[in-house]
């Protein structure tokens, strides 16, 4: 069973998370058909995609598969960590990736429903981005994704407290473009796709790479990358790592002691 399912109609492609039994966990196997269902819709000829999860959903994806985190000190997010092929896969795709949202999205899944190039949501729709509840480092090309999406004082209260935000709040700090009720999400989103379909697709995907491309011209000094290298295998080699790992499976609150 396919753990992302594809449709295609109209010039638009529609790539739906279908893993409910793990609340669509961006496990390895789950992010392989994600990108597989993107390529399926470049050759399609898409003009647009919209990324949802199946409707009524309490948790549109909860973040990181923990299981599939490395438990050895060795950095899991590297430039080859499924998160990143993902991310880069929306980003790189030549139209617009439209996020359709319908309840939680934790952790991972919150950069990549930010690296999508619209959201919309419901207003029950929560964000919340968690490595600091579970002493797990994020990647630094994460940070800076987003960086470029959410304002400093907010991604910091996001970061270091880990707590959720509201839509309602995401959408006064641009984070997504729109809440719309349940009963009128799909719609609104098709029809929305189907105005960005009608548009020119070569100015269109131009223009899409400018903005990424643009947006991505940020400098970072060698000594400065080697620095936050350090920090993170400090991290990965820690107790905390290991006790934050072990609290999620016991289900229990982790005590985190700084070493």
């Amino acid at each position: 069973m396919s753990l992302v399912t594809t449709d295609f109609k109209d010039h638009m492609g529609i790539l739906t998370l279908n893993h409910p039994e793990k609340r669509n966990a961006l496990s390895k196997a789950l992010i392989q058909d994600l990108v597989s269902g993107l390529r399926e819709m470049k050759q399609a000829g898409a003009r647009t995609v919209i990324l949802r999860a199946p409707q009524g959903v309490q948790v549109w994806s909860a973040g990181h598969d923990i299981q599939e985190l490395t438990v050895g000190g060795h950095d899991p997010q590297t430039y080859a960590d499924p998160l990143r092929q993902a991310v880069r896969a929306i980003e790189r795709f030549p139209a617009p990736v439209i996020a359709m949202i319908e309840g939680g999205v934790w952790g991972g899944a919150c950069e990549m429903v930010m690296s999508c190039d619209l959201i919309f949501a419901t207003p029950e729709s929560t964000f919340a981005i968690t490595p600091a509840r579970l002493g797990v480092a994020y990647s630094i090309d994460g940070t800076l994704n987003f960086m470029k999406t959410v304002g400093l004082p907010l991604l910091r209260e996001m970061l270091f407290t880990a707590d959720p935000i509201t839509a309602e709040r995401a959408v006064q700090y641009g984070l997504i473009n729109h809440i719309l009720p349940a009963d009128e999400l799909e719609r609104f989103t098709f029809g929305i796709a189907g105005r960005i379909a009608r548009n020119s697709p070569l100015c269109i995907s131009l223009l899409k790479e400018e903005l990424r491309i643009l947006a991505e011209a940020h400098p970072l000094t060698p000594e400065a990358f080697e620095r936050l290298q350090n920090l993170r295998r400090a991290l990965y080699s820690s107790e905390d790592y290991q006790e934050g790992l072990q609290a999620f499976f016991q289900k229990r609150t982790p005590d985190f002691k700084g070493r």
